[in-house]
């Protein structure tokens, strides 16, 4: 049996992730693809009380490295639970958010080492990376505005203007290292102009 293919979206936040992961779910299932939508930090019961230690706000302050272990430990489980099983099966795994947000939050946002972020990579995923990895890309004052539409901000949402701009600055620049892996989409055009993007590229992987 063939393996299946791994997708993921990223992206700041009000980019909209959610609508355009549905969209994205149900274009695979209208070609008949098994798909399995999860997301990070989370996809299992452990990952997901993980997430609740990462985004909820404390008066304690987070060691910045103890953040980055914790979103790793995460996704090993999320690997090894749901994400690894899935594609030897053959589905497709469609996951809002995975390692390039690593990158982006902790390494772009934080300023840790690329080079620390890259062993943690290699010893929890060993060679696996998406196939196709959506980065939903808007200015950042406009997605904070839209997430704050949302209700009360999390932990990270509750960041600085700046470090958004720096986590935007690294999923950009991450985009530009490996295009063939990324495709950066422009999120402030209307929806059905973001949608009919993502159409192109989701066509172009499906007949690969």
């Amino acid at each position: 049996m063939l393996r299946g293919k791994f997708l993921t979206i990223e992206g700041t936040e009000g980019v909209g992730k959610s609508t355009n992961l549905a969209f994205v779910r149900d274009w695979l299932q209208s070609k008949g693809v098994e798909v399995v939508v999860t997301r990070e930090p989370g996809g299992t019961p452990l990952a997901e009380e993980i997430r609740g230690l990462l985004l909820s706000k404390r008066d304690e302050s987070v060691d910045e490295t103890a953040e980055l272990l914790l979103v790793f430990a995460a996704r090993a489980q999320h690997l090894a639970q749901v994400i690894k099983p899935a594609l030897a099966r053959g589905a497709w795994v469609l996951s809002d958010r995975f390692t390039d947000a690593t990158y982006a939050y902790q390494g772009g946002g934080r300023g840790l080492s690329k080079a620390t972020i890259t062993q943690l990579e290699v010893l929890v995923q060993g060679e696996l990376r998406p196939d196709l990895t959506l980065i939903l890309d808007i200015d950042v004052e406009l997605g904070l505005n839209r997430a704050r539409q949302r209700g009360e901000l999390d932990r990270f949402e509750s960041e600085t203007l700046s470090f958004f701009e720096r986590v935007r600055s690294a999923y950009k620049a991450r985009a530009a290292e490996s295009p063939g892996r990324y495709s950066l989409i422009d999120a402030g055009q209307e929806l059905n102009q973001v949608q009919a993007d993502i159409d192109k590229e989701l066509s172009h992987l499906f007949t690969v």
